[in-house]
């Protein structure tokens, strides 16, 4: 496979988990600035949109081009802001532009579900945003998001197509659940406390369950009340949770392995490593040194991982090894 069209499949995966994840990150946002003003004295803007825009990576970079911290503002930046790379607008453009640079190599279906979803965010603005409300527009967005997965899963054959789009999807989700654990554990806490103290911090974990729709997963799994070990222990160690990062890291070595053929042994290995660690690791052990310490150093290891998957395959000047 050409390395030009292995990076358009795994970057188009990418710009679609991304604008999913967007739109999630954004609903979590809203759900935490609707605590009552006498819960947050006040803070409940500061602490939810400002916050999510640092785990976003994009709080600097608002603050240049925005300056004032308000919902209108921020919706604006993450919705339809053409030069803000992770908006939802510019990831479903870049998503578009690379299945129309790659048709041969995906589905008919495919192309034509991204670009309408494409044409709609498009054409739409304020006005259509605030006749069909927020939460709406948000749920579309994960609905579309979730349709484009499965028509991949349901038209593609399994080939190196299929898997660089896997692990684009796996590479970026694994991305954001660290962001969403750091948004949360990462800065107040050096490990995840038995039970919420509060009726606020039980509403947060209640919103971040609610926005990656583990809501009812949590309920089914745990049976009890909702607190923040067992929200970490999920989001982290549990392989059958679909946005956990063993599950992430598992599908990414699967990836990798399966597209090295033996040709990249040490990427291999680091993703195999990763992957077991998380897959066998117990969260006492993992947070001996604390919560932080423990995001900061995956998170490393994921960009190493990334950097050396674009090394592998996608800097050869003539086709990937795979």
């Amino acid at each position: 496979m050409l390395c030009r069209t292995a990076s358009d499949l795994l970057w188009m995966a990418r710009h679609i988990e991304r604008v999913d994840n967007c739109a999630r990150m954004i609903d979590y946002a809203h759900r935490v600035a609707l605590l009552p003003d006498r819960l947050e004295k006040g803070r409940a803007l500061t602490e939810s949109w400002g916050a999510a825009l640092g785990a976003l990576g994009f709080e600097e970079d608002y603050a240049r081009r925005y300056g004032r911290l308000d919902e209108h503002s921020v919706l604006q930046y993450l919705i339809f802001d053409a030069d803000n790379p992770g908006s939802i607008y510019a990831c479903l453009h870049g998503a578009r532009e690379s299945g129309r640079a790659q048709r041969g190599a995906i589905s008919a279906e495919m192309y034509e579900d991204i670009n309408s979803s494409w044409l709609r965010v498009r054409d739409f603005d304020w006005d259509q945003l605030n006749a069909e409300g927020l939460p709406q527009f948000l749920d579309w967005m994960k609905r579309r998001a979730a349709a484009f997965r499965g028509i991949t899963l349901g038209t593609l054959v399994r080939d190196e197509a299929y898997t660089f789009l896997s692990l684009g999807t796996f590479l970026e989700r694994a991305d954001y659940t660290l962001r969403l654990l750091d948004l949360y554990f990462g800065e107040t806490r050096q490990r995840p406390s038995q039970e919420a103290h509060s009726a606020v911090e039980y509403y947060r974990l209640s919103a971040l369950l609610q926005a990656i729709s583990a809501f009812e997963t949590y309920r089914k799994i745990y049976r009890d009340t909702i607190t923040p070990a067992r929200v970490a222990e999920m989001l982290v160690l549990r392989p059958d949770m679909p946005r956990s990062l063993a599950s992430c890291t598992a599908a990414i070595h699967r990836s990798v392995e399966g597209l090295g053929r033996g040709q990249a042994p040490e990427l291999v290995r680091q993703c195999g490593a990763l992957a077991s660690e998380l897959r066998y690791g117990r969260m006492d052990s993992l947070l001996g040194q604390g919560t932080s310490p423990f995001l900061k150093s995956v998170m490393s290891r994921l960009y190493a991982i990334s950097d050396g998957i674009n090394r592998q395959f996608m800097m050869s000047t003539d086709i990937v090894a795979a």
